[in-house]
């Protein structure tokens, strides 16, 4: 699906997210990746398989001042 040099992250690959943008909705929400990933605005994703990968948003670090 990837006509990129060098080619964009697979579906399967750890760093999908790095894929570029085909599609954009914020308004709605989410974005598709040229890997054909779709990317939500919570952080999930639904992979081309169908395959789920639930919202993985960074915990919040807290550090002393």
């Amino acid at each position: 699906m990837c006509q990129h040099e060098p080619p964009c992250p697979t579906a399967a690959s750890a760093d999908r997210e790095a894929a570029r943008l085909v599609a954009h909705h914020p308004e709605q929400g989410w974005s598709l990746l040229c890997n054909g990933v779709l990317l939500f605005e919570d952080t999930g994703e639904l992979l081309p398989d169908g395959r789920i990968i639930a919202p993985h948003r960074p915990l919040r670090v807290v550090t002393a001042a």
